[in-house]
Protein backbone atom coordinates (compact mmCIF):
# COMPACT_ATOMS: atom_id res chain seq x y z
CA UNK A 1 0.00 0.00 0.00
CA UNK A 2 1.07 3.57 -0.72
CA UNK A 3 0.94 5.74 2.41
CA UNK A 4 -0.95 8.89 1.41
CA UNK A 5 -1.85 12.20 3.00
CA UNK A 6 -4.09 14.99 1.75
CA UNK A 7 -3.33 18.65 2.49
CA UNK A 8 -6.29 20.84 1.49
CA UNK A 9 -7.77 23.86 3.27
CA UNK A 10 -11.42 23.39 2.27
CA UNK A 11 -13.07 20.70 4.41
CA UNK A 12 -15.57 19.67 1.72
CA UNK A 13 -12.84 19.33 -0.93
CA UNK A 14 -10.58 17.48 1.50
CA UNK A 15 -13.21 14.95 2.47
CA UNK A 16 -14.46 14.54 -1.10
CA UNK A 17 -10.96 13.79 -2.40
CA UNK A 18 -10.45 11.26 0.39
CA UNK A 19 -13.74 9.57 -0.47
CA UNK A 20 -12.91 9.44 -4.19
CA UNK A 21 -9.49 7.95 -3.44
CA UNK A 22 -10.90 5.31 -1.09
CA UNK A 23 -13.47 4.28 -3.72
CA UNK A 24 -11.28 4.36 -6.83
CA UNK A 25 -7.64 3.90 -5.79
CA UNK A 26 -7.26 0.72 -3.72
CA UNK A 27 -3.46 0.92 -3.88
CA UNK A 28 -3.54 4.07 -1.71
CA UNK A 29 -3.86 4.07 2.08
CA UNK A 30 -4.79 7.48 3.51
CA UNK A 31 -2.99 7.97 6.82
CA UNK A 32 -3.93 11.58 7.50
CA UNK A 33 -5.63 14.80 6.41
CA UNK A 34 -4.39 18.35 7.01
CA UNK A 35 -6.10 21.70 6.48
CA UNK A 36 -3.13 24.08 6.24
CA UNK A 37 0.63 24.40 5.84
CA UNK A 38 1.55 23.99 9.50
CA UNK A 39 -0.61 20.87 9.95
CA UNK A 40 0.72 19.50 6.67
CA UNK A 41 4.34 19.92 7.72
CA UNK A 42 3.69 18.15 11.03
CA UNK A 43 1.82 15.33 9.28
CA UNK A 44 4.60 14.75 6.74
CA UNK A 45 7.23 14.64 9.48
CA UNK A 46 5.11 12.28 11.57
CA UNK A 47 3.88 9.84 8.89
CA UNK A 48 6.71 9.98 6.33
CA UNK A 49 4.22 9.39 3.47
CA UNK A 50 4.90 7.90 0.05
CA UNK A 51 2.46 10.29 -1.65
CA UNK A 52 1.11 13.75 -0.86
CA UNK A 53 -1.91 15.42 -2.46
CA UNK A 54 -1.20 19.11 -2.00
CA UNK A 55 -3.39 22.19 -2.42
CA UNK A 56 -1.59 25.29 -3.69
CA UNK A 57 -3.43 28.07 -1.90
CA UNK A 58 -4.04 27.83 1.85
CA UNK A 59 -4.77 30.38 4.62
CA UNK A 60 -1.33 30.25 6.25
CA UNK A 61 0.74 30.05 3.07
CA UNK A 62 1.06 28.10 -0.15
CA UNK A 63 1.81 24.49 -0.96
CA UNK A 64 5.18 25.72 -2.16
CA UNK A 65 5.91 27.19 1.27
CA UNK A 66 5.18 23.75 2.69
CA UNK A 67 7.62 22.09 0.30
CA UNK A 68 10.39 24.42 1.46
CA UNK A 69 9.72 23.42 5.08
CA UNK A 70 9.89 19.67 4.47
CA UNK A 71 13.05 19.55 2.34
CA UNK A 72 14.90 16.36 3.17
CA UNK A 73 11.71 14.28 3.19
CA UNK A 74 11.09 12.25 0.04
CA UNK A 75 7.64 11.56 -1.36
CA UNK A 76 5.71 11.59 -4.60
CA UNK A 77 3.55 14.66 -5.09
CA UNK A 78 0.30 15.42 -6.88
CA UNK A 79 -0.92 19.00 -6.77
CA UNK A 80 -4.66 19.70 -6.55
CA UNK A 81 -5.41 23.21 -7.72
CA UNK A 82 -7.99 25.54 -9.21
CA UNK A 83 -6.86 27.83 -12.02
CA UNK A 84 -3.67 29.53 -10.83
CA UNK A 85 -2.13 29.81 -14.29
CA UNK A 86 1.32 30.92 -13.12
CA UNK A 87 1.54 28.01 -10.69
CA UNK A 88 0.25 25.49 -13.24
CA UNK A 89 2.78 26.65 -15.81
CA UNK A 90 5.59 26.32 -13.26
CA UNK A 91 4.34 22.85 -12.30
CA UNK A 92 4.37 21.76 -15.95
CA UNK A 93 7.90 23.11 -16.44
CA UNK A 94 8.96 21.10 -13.40
CA UNK A 95 7.43 17.83 -14.66
CA UNK A 96 5.18 17.50 -11.61
CA UNK A 97 1.70 16.01 -11.71
CA UNK A 98 -1.37 18.10 -10.97
CA UNK A 99 -5.14 17.72 -10.95
CA UNK A 100 -7.56 20.54 -11.61
CA UNK A 101 -10.49 21.00 -9.27
CA UNK A 102 -13.11 19.61 -9.37
CA UNK A 103 -11.13 16.37 -9.48
CA UNK A 104 -11.77 14.17 -12.52
CA UNK A 105 -11.76 10.50 -11.47
CA UNK A 106 -10.11 9.25 -14.66
CA UNK A 107 -7.32 11.84 -14.38
CA UNK A 108 -6.87 10.88 -10.73
CA UNK A 109 -6.48 7.21 -11.65
CA UNK A 110 -3.86 8.04 -14.29
CA UNK A 111 -1.85 10.18 -11.85
CA UNK A 112 -2.02 7.51 -9.14
CA UNK A 113 -0.98 4.78 -11.56
CA UNK A 114 2.15 6.78 -12.42
CA UNK A 115 3.02 6.86 -8.72
CA UNK A 116 2.30 3.14 -8.33
CA UNK A 117 4.65 2.31 -11.20
CA UNK A 118 7.47 4.17 -9.42
CA UNK A 119 6.79 2.62 -6.00
CA UNK A 120 10.00 0.57 -5.97
CA UNK A 121 12.14 3.62 -6.69
CA UNK A 122 13.02 6.26 -4.09
CA UNK A 123 11.43 9.58 -5.13
CA UNK A 124 13.79 12.01 -6.84
CA UNK A 125 13.17 15.49 -5.41
CA UNK A 126 15.23 17.45 -7.96
CA UNK A 127 12.15 18.57 -9.84
CA UNK A 128 10.48 19.80 -6.64
CA UNK A 129 13.53 21.85 -5.68
CA UNK A 130 13.56 23.24 -9.22
CA UNK A 131 9.85 24.07 -8.93
CA UNK A 132 10.41 26.03 -5.73
CA UNK A 133 13.10 28.11 -7.41
CA UNK A 134 10.91 28.74 -10.46
CA UNK A 135 8.02 29.98 -8.31
CA UNK A 136 10.21 32.53 -6.58
CA UNK A 137 10.33 34.36 -9.90
CA UNK A 138 7.60 36.89 -10.47
CA UNK A 139 7.24 36.48 -14.23
CA UNK A 140 6.46 33.76 -16.76
CA UNK A 141 9.86 33.81 -18.48
CA UNK A 142 11.09 30.42 -17.32
CA UNK A 143 14.63 29.84 -18.53
CA UNK A 144 14.82 26.12 -17.77
CA UNK A 145 12.62 23.07 -18.00
CA UNK A 146 12.69 19.71 -16.20
CA UNK A 147 12.61 16.63 -18.44
CA UNK A 148 11.84 13.26 -16.79
CA UNK A 149 14.06 10.50 -18.19
CA UNK A 150 13.39 7.15 -16.58
CA UNK A 151 14.26 7.50 -12.90
CA UNK A 152 16.01 10.87 -13.26
CA UNK A 153 15.11 14.48 -13.96
CA UNK A 154 17.24 16.46 -16.38
CA UNK A 155 17.08 20.22 -15.88
CA UNK A 156 17.68 21.75 -19.29
CA UNK A 157 18.16 25.37 -20.34
CA UNK A 158 15.52 26.16 -22.95
CA UNK A 159 17.92 27.98 -25.27
CA UNK A 160 19.99 24.77 -25.50
CA UNK A 161 17.10 22.79 -27.03
CA UNK A 162 17.74 22.54 -30.76
CA UNK A 163 14.69 20.50 -31.69
CA UNK A 164 12.17 17.95 -30.47
CA UNK A 165 11.10 14.92 -32.49
CA UNK A 166 7.96 12.83 -32.00
CA UNK A 167 8.36 9.09 -31.57
CA UNK A 168 4.90 7.69 -30.91
CA UNK A 169 3.90 8.73 -27.39
CA UNK A 170 7.51 9.77 -26.67
CA UNK A 171 9.50 12.87 -27.56
CA UNK A 172 13.24 12.99 -28.21
CA UNK A 173 15.03 16.21 -27.32
CA UNK A 174 18.21 17.12 -29.22
CA UNK A 175 20.42 19.51 -27.24
CA UNK A 176 23.29 21.80 -28.19
CA UNK A 177 25.75 19.72 -26.13
CA UNK A 178 24.93 16.75 -28.46
CA UNK A 179 22.83 14.92 -25.85
CA UNK A 180 19.62 13.13 -26.84
CA UNK A 181 16.93 12.75 -24.20
CA UNK A 182 13.88 10.53 -24.71
CA UNK A 183 10.88 11.70 -22.68
CA UNK A 184 7.66 9.79 -22.07
CA UNK A 185 5.32 12.57 -23.17
CA UNK A 186 3.94 13.46 -26.58
CA UNK A 187 5.23 16.28 -28.78
CA UNK A 188 1.96 18.21 -28.40
CA UNK A 189 2.64 18.60 -24.67
CA UNK A 190 5.93 20.37 -25.36
CA UNK A 191 4.51 22.33 -28.29
CA UNK A 192 2.04 23.87 -25.83
CA UNK A 193 4.64 24.32 -23.09
CA UNK A 194 7.73 25.72 -24.80
CA UNK A 195 7.66 29.46 -25.65
CA UNK A 196 5.73 30.11 -28.86
CA UNK A 197 8.00 33.05 -29.65
CA UNK A 198 10.96 30.70 -30.09
CA UNK A 199 9.55 27.29 -31.03
CA UNK A 200 7.40 26.22 -33.96
CA UNK A 201 6.05 22.86 -35.03
CA UNK A 202 7.07 22.65 -38.68
CA UNK A 203 6.00 19.08 -39.31
CA UNK A 204 3.88 16.38 -37.68
CA UNK A 205 7.05 14.94 -36.13
CA UNK A 206 9.18 18.05 -35.55
CA UNK A 207 9.21 21.02 -33.18
CA UNK A 208 12.21 23.29 -33.72
CA UNK A 209 13.90 26.17 -31.92
CA UNK A 210 14.11 29.09 -34.38
CA UNK A 211 17.24 30.33 -32.62
CA UNK A 212 19.03 27.22 -33.91
CA UNK A 213 17.97 27.58 -37.56
CA UNK A 214 21.10 28.39 -39.58
CA UNK A 215 19.75 28.03 -43.12
CA UNK A 216 16.57 27.55 -45.15
CA UNK A 217 16.77 25.31 -48.21
CA UNK A 218 14.10 25.79 -50.87
CA UNK A 219 14.52 22.31 -52.35
CA UNK A 220 11.54 19.90 -52.30
CA UNK A 221 9.21 22.32 -50.59
CA UNK A 222 11.67 23.53 -48.00
CA UNK A 223 13.99 22.39 -45.22
CA UNK A 224 15.30 24.08 -42.09
CA UNK A 225 18.98 23.36 -41.46
CA UNK A 226 19.63 23.31 -37.74
CA UNK A 227 22.77 24.16 -35.78
CA UNK A 228 23.52 20.46 -35.33
CA UNK A 229 23.52 19.97 -39.11
CA UNK A 230 20.17 18.19 -39.37
CA UNK A 231 17.72 19.00 -42.18
CA UNK A 232 14.11 19.25 -41.01
CA UNK A 233 11.33 19.18 -43.58
CA UNK A 234 8.85 22.07 -43.45
CA UNK A 235 5.30 20.95 -44.19
CA UNK A 236 3.39 23.01 -46.75
CA UNK A 237 0.80 24.19 -44.26
CA UNK A 238 3.50 25.36 -41.83
CA UNK A 239 5.72 27.08 -44.39
CA UNK A 240 4.14 30.55 -44.16
CA UNK A 241 4.28 30.57 -40.35
CA UNK A 242 7.88 29.35 -40.45
CA UNK A 243 8.93 32.01 -42.97
CA UNK A 244 7.26 34.71 -40.88
CA UNK A 245 9.23 33.65 -37.81
CA UNK A 246 12.42 33.32 -39.85
CA UNK A 247 12.09 36.86 -41.20
CA UNK A 248 11.57 38.21 -37.67
CA UNK A 249 14.65 36.49 -36.26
Amino acid sequence: MIKTIIIEDEQKSREMLAAIIEKNCPQLHIVGLAKNVSEGVELIKKENPDLVFLDISMPDGSGFDLLEKVQGHKFELIFATASDQHAIRAIKYSACDYLLKPIDIDELKVAVEKVAQKKTVSPNMENLNFLIQQLKKSDESFQKITLPTGNAYEIVTIKDIIRCEADGSYTTFYLSDKRKLMISAGLKHYEELLPESEFIRVHHHHLINMNHVVRFLKEDGGYAVMSDGTKIEISRRKKDAFMEKLNKS
